[in-house]
């Protein structure tokens, strides 16, 4: 299991931190979308929008291609399985704590058990 997220994930998470790349990386899951389209959805100015779209890139988000006249952005799978396998090492240390706890009620709920048994034969 690894404690810490890879540099990869770092800047994955890094990026993700930002509202307004959060907001576009939602965007792009309904799909590729161009620059103009994605400043004008989430209502922030061109240049902004292709400042943020630059970071994303950066961490492997997103990438574009050329289209005409415009650059056309779609979300990558593989930062995301990254950090996705990473956070389930998460999932797994609490499903084993849940476990020990359910063990441990089990084991006090026997005790109390036992202890009625022999207050009721006292």
């Amino acid at each position: 299991m690894t404690d810490h997220p890879s540099p990869s994930n770092l800047a994955v998470l890094s990026a993700l931190a930002e509202p307004n790349r959060l907001a576009i990386v939602s965007l792009l899951r309904e799909g590729p979308r161009a620059v103009g389209d994605i400043a004008a959805r989430i209502e922030i100015a061109q240049p902004h929008a292709s400042r943020h779209l630059r970071i994303l890139a950066d961490a492997g988000l997103v990438s574009a291609r050329r289209e005409a006249q415009s650059r056309i952005y779609r979300l990558e799978r593989s930062p995301f399985a990254s950090l996705e396998n990473w956070l389930d090492t998460f999932s797994a240390v609490w499903e084993e704590r849940a476990d020990r706890l359910g063990d441990y009620l089990e084991h006090l709920d026997e005790d109390s058990s036992d202890t009625r048994r022999q207050e009721g034969t006292s």
